[in-house]
């Protein structure tokens, strides 16, 4: 099976801050600022979590996934509160990041619901509630982990049922995607991203639009445009990506950038440079 995570994570890649780790106490109030998402570890509740006017009670072990920025509330009690480790996320690119953007506003699972992952919960909370050298790096690099765990779970259990990762959960969507996502640079037809998939050219389009909510040359273009945005962000000229992204030129590039984003490369990376902190 083709490896549907290898080429996004590569180029988009997510990294965990380890801000808390051990018990919370009472109400807490996280995220909503500084463009980053949250990944909460609950290993010991009960824990009364509200955001955006819902509110849910957590009573077992559980994850909480708030891939991009929102105000939410945790309340437990003041004296024994909940035990929990908890990271920031980074997604390179933020809210452009093909993956931070197919995820749900809110994930919440049962930790004995994520398949495969109880040892590297076990290994996470071990670092993070002890004082062992190197347990923060530790206790970072284990949460990505469990990050790629969540993004297995959510395609393969078909949880999410539009967007991209409803595309990499479908059995045969999929092996499109990944070429897409693999080899950018190649003049993708329609036929040749059906004959991928092991479909006809009506039926790939049509299920591709129905799980994705793009048609695949939209798709493509913002797959490509994506690519180089991230060049951009890396002080990459225009010019040297477009051929490595699918166009013959600069000028190609630009028109295609400004038709998918509304904005030229230059434009947009003025805008970039002034929300910059």
């Amino acid at each position: 099976m083709v490896d549907r995570l290898a080429a996004l994570l590569e180029r988009f890649p997510v990294s965990a801050q380890v801000f808390h780790t051990g018990p919370l106490c009472g109400t807490n109030l996280v995220g909503g600022e500084g463009g980053r998402g949250q990944l909460h570890l609950v290993q010991r509740g009960p824990l009364e979590v509200a955001h955006a006017g819902a509110a849910l009670r957590i009573e077992e072990p559980s994850l909480l996934l708030y891939p991009r920025p929102l105000l939410h509330r945790f309340d437990s009690d003041p004296q024994s509160g909940a035990d929990m480790a908890c990271a920031h996320l980074r997604f390179e690119g933020g809210a452009q990041n093909p993956l931070a953007a197919a995820l749900p506003e809110f994930v919440c699972l049962p930790l004995r619901a994520l398949e495969g992952s109880a040892a590297v919960l076990a290994l996470l909370f071990e670092e993070a509630f002890g004082q062992r050298c190197g347990r923060q790096a530790m206790v970072e690099r284990l949460f990505e982990v469990v990050m790629i765990q969540v993004l297995r779970q959510l395609m393969e259990s078909g949880q999410v049922r539009s967007g991209l990762l409803a595309g990499l959960g479908h059995p045969r969507l999929r092996a499109a995607l990944v070429a897409i996502h693999e080899d950018p640079a190649r003049d993708w037809t329609l036929e040749s991203l059906a004959a991928v998939a092991g479909m006809s050219r009506s039926v790939f389009a049509g299920a591709f639009r129905e799980a994705t909510g793009a048609t695949p040359g939209h798709y493509l273009q913002g797959w490509r445009v994506g690519l180089a945005q991230r060049a951009l962000r890396r002080g990459r000229p225009l010019k040297a990506v477009a051929g490595e992204v699918g166009y013959g030129s600069e000028a190609a590039l630009s028109r295609a950038f400004r038709a998918y984003t509304g904005l030229s490369p230059r434009a947009w990376k003025r805008q970039l440079e002034a929300a910059a902190p």
